[in-house]
C-alpha cells in the first residue's frame, strides 16, 4: 500500500490529507473536515489540474506583455505545453480584462483569459 500526503487547497482550512493506494486504486482518504476535501483528493490522485497563470507578448501598446490565466484548471500535464502555445501569440489593444485571448488551449474546453487592460500607447 502507498500512502500520498497533500494539503488541501479548496478552503481556508488547509486540511493534511492522507491518501491510501492500492493496486493503483484509492482504497481511503482520511484528514478532510469536509466533502470537498475528499473530492479534492480524490482528483489530485486521478487526474491533477492547475490554473495556469502567465503572460503574453503584446505590441503597439502600453504595456510589453499582458498577464492571462486559464478560465478553469487544465490537466497538470498539459501546463508546458500551454505555455509554448501562449508563448506563439502576440496581442494588440484593445484588450480588457476577461477578454478571452485564446479559445479552447490545447482541445481541453478551457479558454484562456487577460487579467490586465492593454490599450494603444
Amino acid at each position: 500500500m502507498i500512502k500520498k500526503e497533500l494539503t488541501c487547497i479548496v478552503c481556508p482550512n488547509g486540511c493534511r490529507l492522507v491518501v491510501e493506494i492500492e493496486e493503483n486504486k484509492i482504497v481511503n482518504v482520511s484528514g478532510y473536515e469536509c466533502k470537498r476535501g475528499l473530492k479534492y483528493a480524490e482528483d489530485e490522485i486521478v487526474a491533477p489540474k492547475r490554473t495556469l497563470t502567465t503572460i503574453v507578448k503584446a505590441e503597439m501598446g502600453h504595456l510589453p506583455v499582458v498577464s492571462v490565466r486559464t478560465k478553469e484548471p487544465i490537466p497538470k500535464e498539459l501546463i508546458g505545453k500551454a505555455v509554448l502555445e501562449l508563448s506563439k501569440i502576440t496581442l494588440k489593444p484593445p484588450i480588457n480584462v476577461g477578454d478571452v485571448v485564446v479559445k479552447n488551449i490545447l482541445n481541453t474546453g478551457v479558454d484562456v483569459i487577460a487579467t490586465r487592460n492593454l490599450y494603444s500607447k
